[in-house]
């Protein structure tokens, strides 16, 4: 699977994923063209998916986050299917997870302010298909958002 040299490139790259070829080839005690076909070998295996820019959407104005907790009317046969399309059409939704058990999707929705979240939830949330029940829980702290991976 993974051997050594993998891991540290794949340690440097979490670290610093614009990092240049040759600093990654120093850092890491290798040559430039093994690093490279290293690199090129985890993309091909799906192990890096890609390089990604972060951006903090409170300084946009964003100052609200809310989760939603959601129980869908699984007596519908596409329940899951529909609602998930029309969920990923919400802008405001920057993140969507699906469990097993009573909840079934949680929805991570971004507000300028509380009025703005009472619109997109009112005019946009509400609207999703196949909604049972919603439970909100109000953003208050992030204590950890970090995904660096022990490799």
């Amino acid at each position: 699977m993974l051997d050594d040299l993998d891991r540290r490139l794949l340690r440097r790259l979490q670290l610093d994923p614009a990092m240049a070829m040759a600093d990654l080839s120093e850092i890491s005690s290798s040559t430039l063209a093994v690093v490279s076909r290293r690199l090129k070998r985890l993309r091909s295996e799906g192990v890096v998916l890609g390089k990604e820019i972060l951006i903090d959407w409170s300084k946009l104005g964003y100052s609200v986050e809310v989760s939603l907790r959601i129980t869908l009317d699984k007596t519908q046969s596409r329940a899951f299917d529909d609602f998930l399309a029309a969920a990923r059409g919400i802008p405001q939704v920057i993140e969507i997870q699906t469990f097993l058990g009573r909840v079934d999707v949680r929805l991570s929705v971004i507000a300028k302010d509380m009025a703005d979240y009472q619109k997109v939830y009112r005019e946009l949330i509400i609207a999703l298909p196949h909604i049972a029940d919603i439970q909100a829980l109000m953003h208050i702290a992030r204590i950890k958002s970090d995904e660096v991976l022990p490799v």
